[in-house]
């Protein structure tokens, strides 16, 4: 990637842990049905008779979507366009995450490292999120670059949402067909050496910050799971 383009884009989505409780499985694909618009006004646009999403920066602010459901476990999708031409400070990000803040994690596996002292979420249903906003304080070389604003609106797409997944239901339902859990399944499936490798290849070409590396921002120690991955 040339040097002007600095973006960041956070990715955290795939197979969720599993954890038995009242869901109900579905498959879905379109941002109408399954996502709320829940900041940034008009910047958020849901386009295609539901098929495609956009999100926008400018100065004044970004924007953001939450999915309607809580997953516990699942296969999800996305296809993502970041912000073409130079893109410097701006965050794309597209990730699950509990009602509070879960630090988003660039191009990168976040295996389950419960049993060595490393918190993962085994048991908490979560929303899909997916957002557009400035991070040039810090996510272009500790914010040396800045964002060039005279190129706003900045904007990102997202198109293809799919889930293979299990919904947690606070009213109660049906657990998912026994189907899902088949040896063929998404649930058993892991990422092999093709796929390690296209993680390796991304992290090379278009990863720019690593909080495994921000030792300002983590002044006290870089978290566990950086020396475990």
């Amino acid at each position: 990637m040339a040097s002007h383009h600095h973006q960041a884009c956070f990715i955290l989505l795939g197979l969720l842990s599993f954890f038995s409780t009242s869901v109900v499985a579905v498959t879905a694909g379109n941002f109408d049905q399954e996502f709320d618009i829940t900041w940034g006004d008009n910047r958020a646009k849901i386009l295609d008779n539901g098929q495609l999403l956009t999100l926008s920066l400018d100065k004044a602010s970004g924007s953001g979507i939450q999915s309607k459901n809580q997953y516990l476990y699942g296969k999800i999708n996305m296809q993502l366009k970041l912000v073409p031409g130079n893109s410097a400070g701006t965050v794309t990000a597209y990730y699950v995450r509990r009602p509070f803040y879960v630090d988003g994690t660039p191009i990168r596996e976040f295996k389950n490292l419960e049993t060595k002292g490393v918190a993962f979420p085994t048991s908490q249903p979560m929303w899909i999120y997916a957002s557009l906003w400035n991070g040039e304080d810090w996510a272009t070389k500790g914010g040396q670059v800045k964002t060039d604003w005279s190129q706003a609106p900045f904007t990102a797409s997202f198109r293809g949402f799919s889930a293979e997944a299990c919904v947690w239901s606070s009213a109660g339902g049906s657990s998912c067909p026994s189907a899902s859990f088949s040896r063929d399944s998404w649930f058993h499936q892991t990422l092999d050496a093709a796929g390690q490798q296209k993680i390796k290849w991304a992290q090379k070409n278009y990863m720019n910050y690593d909080y495994c590396t921000d030792t300002k921002r983590f002044p006290q120690g870089l978290p566990l799971e950086c020396s475990l991955s």
